[in-house]
């Protein structure tokens, strides 16, 4: 091993000269394959957080590593002053996939939910709507000033003022204060299928399917961020699609792409339409590369039938998890879809997911008391048992002494 790049010397050049914007684990990697990383010193993981629910294929799938390398042999960029053949062909299988006519691609999940926000209050305005843009408490929509303000977490917001206007924030699954609340001023209404970063937390079926009906009736553009449910991670393509619903406009982004940067924004016609030339852009956005490699990812997920593995192997974890509970009262629940699962404890979820590092398992913590698992959907079943052994392990060790 060349020290000069170990895991602790790459950690000092962190502190020295990367924005100290994030907490990091005391870990650096170097590569990994299927389910499992290794870092600098050679130590093997299975990694459960799966770039927090984007390695859907987990690392260096072949069919992944094929379409960058014969993609970047040919064409990287080209602006979208031009069309590409990977860029259209996306474009198309998204819109078969999820009934939505019209795609644009950006380069993150932020940027996909800025893009739905503009759309729905170009929709909104063309109408003589007003533009502000109905979100749902425990929220999590992107880290850019307007997402950000989308989100309306305080925490998020202090030393960023003055917000951007423009928003307001409601109970889930409360249907009955969105009909009080919404009026002439609302453009459109965002939520998450199965809230992420507010601690998996799957919305109720008539919730949705209620609000679906509200904002047909009332023409507010329903907008569901997909960002990281979406892609095949709750066992279905789309999230929504176990609520028998379909949204005006939903963003995409981490698992479209197996890894590499690419978000979009899907629209029906008739909202999409509302956009004029020049109203939105992007340079970098769908370019060839990214595309090619989004069409790839899509193709394996069909070939290896990852949708129904994931629902399977999201089954086998919550079975385990239910059994164990009798046995671990810092167990509270498990909630979820697919391998989109979230483990609530009655205490703080950090100190277990360190320990399960520290035995070779990545997963993380989230809204302080959950232990979220995002594998990727081709994990092995007898890794994913250990996955979830391991963690039991670290409850019990973590809080029984």
């Amino acid at each position: 091993m060349d020290n000069q790049y170990s895991s602790a010397a790459l950690h000092e050049l962190d502190a020295a000269y990367y924005l100290p914007t994030f907490r990091r684990y005391p870990l650096a990697f170097e590569r990994g394959e299927g389910c499992r990383l290794w870092d600098m010193e050679g130590k093997e993981y299975i990694d459960a957080l799966a770039g927090i629910a984007v390695n859907n294929l987990g690392h260096a799938h072949p069919k992944i590593k094929e379409a960058i390398c014969e993609q970047a042999g040919k064409l990287i960029h080209i602006s979208n002053f031009y069309v590409s053949k990977p860029q259209m062909l996306l474009a198309k299988k998204l819109a078969e996939l999820s009934g939505l006519q019209y795609s644009f691609f950006g380069n993150s999940g932020a940027e996909a939910v800025e893009g739905a926000m503009k759309i729905a209050r170009k929709y909104a305005h063309k109408q003589g709507r007003g533009g502000t843009i109905m979100t749902v408490n425990r929220a999590f929509h992107g880290r850019t000033m307007a997402t950000v303000a989308a989100t309306g977490k305080k925490a998020m917001m202090q030393g960023f003022e003055p917000i951007p206007t423009g928003y307001c924030h409601v109970p889930p699954n409360d249907i009955d204060i969105i009909k009080e609340k919404v009026n002439e001023d609302i453009a459109g209404i965002m939520v998450e299928p199965i809230q992420g970063e507010g601690g998996i937390w799957p919305m109720e079926k008539a919730y949705l399917q209620e609000l679906r009906a509200f904002c047909t009736e009332n023409k507010v553009a329903l907008i569901l961020d997909e960002i990281q449910c979406g892609m095949g991670r709750s066992g279905k393509m789309f999230a929504h699609q176990h609520y028998d619903i379909k949204p005006d406009i939903m963003p995409l982004a981490k698992a479209l792409g197996a890894g590499v940067p690419i978000g979009a924004v899907l629209a029906s016609k008739e909202v999409g339409g509302a956009i004029d030339y020049g109203d939105h852009g992007t340079t970098y956005g769908g370019n060839p590369l990214v595309c090619a490699v989004a069409l790839a990812s899509i193709q394996v997920m069909e070939e290896e039938g990852l949708l129904d593995e994931a629902t399977r192997k999201g089954d086998l974890v919550r079975e385990m998890v239910e059994q164990a509970k009798a046995d671990i009262p810092q167990i509270k629940e498990i909630r979820g879809m697919g391998l989109m699962l979230g483990i609530e404890l009655t205490e703080p979820a950090k100190p277990v997911v360190v320990n399960m590092m520290n035995k070779g398992v990545l997963a993380n913590a989230t809204a302080e008391t959950v232990v979220r698992l995002v594998p990727p959907l081709n994990i092995p079943d007898e890794d994913l048992i250990t996955v979830v052994n391991t963690m039991f392990t670290a409850i019990k060790e973590t809080y029984h002494g």
